[in-house]
């Protein structure tokens, strides 16, 4: 039996590509392959955070769909306060 502290997460950050395009965006650092770890980490510490944390692994299907639509809401314009974010994502991270 697998206790909770023993389940595989996913560390994920929403940011804002602050040099590039302005758009929000997602990176998730631990599904990061070797050739793209360093681009992907390197503008991620460029852009400004939105938020950032740990979804579960068997639930990281449903996780990214909520993360989508939340990038969609903030790329359209749309306020989306860090409380908001923790509430939607908060059944899928440990």
């Amino acid at each position: 039996m697998t206790g909770q502290g023993d389940e595989k997460r996913v560390m994920f950050e929403i940011y804002r590509d602050a040099e590039d395009t302005g758009k929000f965006r997602v990176v998730y650092f631990t599904e990061l392959g070797e050739h793209e770890r360093e681009l992907e980490i390197a503008a991620a510490f460029r852009g400004d955070h939105v938020f950032d944390g740990f979804i579960l692994t068997r639930e990281r299907f449903e996780a990214k769909k909520v993360i989508n639509t939340i990038l969609d809401r903030l790329n359209g314009g749309e306020p989306v306060a860090q409380a908001d974010i923790a509430r939607q994502l908060g059944p899928y991270m440990p």
